[in-house]
Formats: structure tokens, C-alpha cells, sequence
């Protein structure tokens, strides 16, 4: 993803892009963004099914590894951003 392609998306669409395959992938209820991915009893299998969504719906490389630091839903989303943005440099 270009930086023109994160413009275009924009930080807060990204944002709930990025929240919405978390909480779908981890059946994650509302106002749950403290908890973080090993307290929601993220596995190996939802670790691949989130790296590999973000990376074909928003076209942003995450890898499953960064999952297994085990981020809550706030600091995931923000190291996604921060990808995306970088992303279009080399």
C-alpha cells in the first residue's frame, strides 16, 4: 500500500477496517480493546486468518508473529497504521 492508497483510505477508516477483522476473527464484543490477542484466546489459527485478511482486504503485509507479542486491539491497530504508512518506502 502506497502512501496515496493510505490517504485515500484514511487513518480512521483503516482504523475500523483493522477492528473489524480483529473483533470478527476473535468474536470480540464492543468496548473488549484492553484485552489483549492471548487473553481472547488467539491461536495460531487466528493469528494466520487476521495477518492474512489485512494483508488481502487493506493490502498491508502484518505478520503472524507481530499477533504473538501480544498486542491488545489498540496497540495492534496503531503498529497496522504505522505499517501502511511505511509501507510505500522502501
Amino acid at each position: 500500500m502506497t502512501h496515496d492508497a493510505v490517504d485515500t483510505v484514511g487513518d480512521s477508516s483503516l482504523e475500523e477496517k483493522v477492528e473489524a477483522i480483529w473483533r470478527e476473527v476473535l468474536d470480540v464484543p464492543e468496548g473488549q480493546r484492553d484485552v489483549t490477542f492471548m487473553d481472547l484466546g488467539g491461536q495460531s489459527v487466528a493469528a494466520v486468518l487476521i495477518a492474512t485478511r489485512i494483508g488481502e482486504e487493506l493490502n498491508i503485509p502484518v505478520e503472524v508473529a507481530d499477533l504473538f507479542d501480544d498486542p491488545t486491539l489498540e496497540t495492534f491497530v496503531r503498529d497496522v497504521v504505522a505499517k501502511a504508512r511505511g509501507a510505500g518506502t522502501p
